[in-house]
């Protein structure tokens, strides 16, 4: 040990004239052996420095903060850290080490001894762990192994390099103009939006886009002010979860395989805003029909109200063209809600609201001044990777990848369970199995069973739908996107192993 406050603990003179080599990295080895690791205690400020530091390497044993076989500085290194006196820290060292806490070795340092067993933390319950998930069809993300990390960092050493100066200091709420000025270029290309990039605001995902709209001081559309929100009798009860704690109150919307029957807003007179998945409704599937397009823009004109459109996946369409925003039939009645999450992936946290002019102040209100969430260094990456085509080419491959895993469920499915409906896959990252009615729950035990990790219809069912107005269906929620290549076969016939058979 090079500093063990034992009785042996002299630093050897023959050290210092072993060999020429050693003594041309004498300066290296000085610095190691005052730096260490580093270690946080916490010493009372009155009272004997030994006996505090004494007691605070107990209890950091003890609680189990400093684990079994843990290596501690040098006691040089700790005095200076503690500001206490190099003999205090090692008399202290030597009584642990005597007391059979500490172990000290000629050239190994002083580590926590094996002995000296943590005390465990008392447990107020009992939580069983959860079941190890064999094989992932749980919907809502992309293929993690196909984020195109060698295209991204490349745009973000352009984009870094090109930045000015002003990037690095406090962000615009609005978001980089950058981003902005390439995103309005890309949705009037892709998804026919009419915007500028004035009318654009960067937020962090879709969940930040509502908290801005609905929740808190400064809400955008305060539940007080806007009476209840129409939403989808079908849809993702996170959402719910987050309006609801917002004191907003959600009326659904019952569907058809033309999505949402927006005729019955006329019904709703204290309602003015409906959030709506209009390009492909989440999670049934299938876009919303030309003619209700139109007539709930019409309502939104009539009543003074607004349409949020949330276009979650609009750029993976497969059989035919992709539908086009609502948002494009009237920009001052619709707010655009689009995000990277499905396209790259959730872990960017980037997001955008393609806004009415006279909403972009009070959106931005309700943000703050200075950007508290999306990274500016991020956005800068986005708006390169945009314009420099590769965005484009990233989800043209995605787009051929998630349709053959679709492909390839539906000829599972043909083979091994013909009864089984799907619907839902023109588009987007997911399919609807249908089930036979009341097999829903012992469909799902099974998977659990099996480790396969997916959803029933039924948790993303509005609990105010009235069974007379909507009736309730069985069946499964599968993300095709979500497996890596290597593991999505397996994944499928797994799911079809859970199938039941047909009645």
């Amino acid at each position: 040990m090079t500093d063990t406050p034992t009785a042996g603990s002299a630093t050897s003179s023959s050290a210092a004239t072993s060999s020429s080599a050693a003594a041309a990295g004498s300066a290296t080895a000085a610095a190691a052996a005052t730096s260490g690791s580093d270690l946080h205690l916490d010493l009372p400020a009155t009272g004997g420095r030994r006996a505090a530091l004494m007691a605070a390497l107990r209890e950091a044993i003890r609680s189990g903060r400093l684990a079994p076989g843990t290596r501690l500085p040098p006691y040089r290194t700790l005095a200076a850290d503690l500001g206490v006196a190099r003999n205090t820290a090692a008399d202290a060292y030597a009584e642990l080490v005597a007391e059979g806490w500490l172990t000290a070795r000629q050239g190994s340092g002083t580590t926590v001894a094996d002995r000296a067993e943590p005390v465990a933390p008392s447990r107020s319950r009992r939580v069983s762990p959860p079941r190890p998930i064999a094989h992932d069809l749980r919907q809502g993300q992309p293929d993690a192994a196909s984020f195109p990390r060698a295209a991204w960092l490349a745009a973000g050493r352009r984009a870094i390099t090109a930045a000015p100066n002003e990037a690095f200091g406090p962000g615009d709420p609005r978001g980089r103009r950058e981003l902005r000025a390439v995103l309005a270029d890309y949705l009037a290309r892709v998804r026919g939006v009419r915007t500028d990039p004035e009318r654009i605001v960067v937020c962090s995902g879709f969940a930040h886009a509502l908290r801005l709209l609905f929740d808190g001081e400064g809400a955008v559309l305060p539940a007080r002010e806007n009476g209840p929100l129409a939403v989808e009798a079908y849809g993702l009860a996170f959402h719910r979860a987050l309006l609801a704690r917002a004191g907003v109150t959600t009326v659904p919307l019952p569907l058809d395989e033309d999505g949402a029957l927006v005729g019955g807003l006329a019904g709703l007179p204290e309602v003015r805003t409906a959030l709506l998945t209009p390009a492909h409704q989440f999670p049934t599937g299938g876009p919303l029909h030309a003619a209700r397009r139109s007539a709930v823009v019409d309502w939104a004109r009539g009543r003074g109200g607004l349409v949020l459109e949330d276009d979650y996946d609009g750029e993976f369409r497969y059989d035919r063209q992709p539908v086009g925003a609502v948002q494009g039939l009237d920009p001052e009645r619709v707010v655009y809600l689009g995000t990277a999450s499905k396209s790259l992936t959730p872990a960017l946290r980037l997001g955008w609201m393609v806004l009415p002019d006279h909403l972009v102040d009070r959106v931005l209100a309700a943000k703050g001044e200075r950007e508290a969430w999306a990274s500016a260094l991020d956005q800068l990456t986005l708006a390169e990777f945009i314009e420099s085509g590769g965005y484009d080419r990233h989800v043209r491959r995605m787009r051929r990848r998630y349709r053959d895993r679709r492909d390839h469920l539906v000829a599972a499915l043909a083979a091994r369970a013909p009864h089984i409906e799907v619907s839902g896959i023109a588009a987007g990252l997911h399919a609807v199995l249908r089930l036979a009615p009341g097999t829903e729950r012992s469909v799902l035990k099974a998977a659990t069973y099996r480790g396969l990790a997916v959803d029933g219809l039924a948790d993303y069912r509005h609990p105010l739908t009235g069974r007379d107005e909507m009736p309730a269906t069985d069946g499964l929620v599968v993300g095709y996107a979500t497996p890596p290549d290597h593991a999505y076969q397996a994944a499928v016939a797994a799911l079809c192993d859970i199938l039941p058979p047909p009645l």
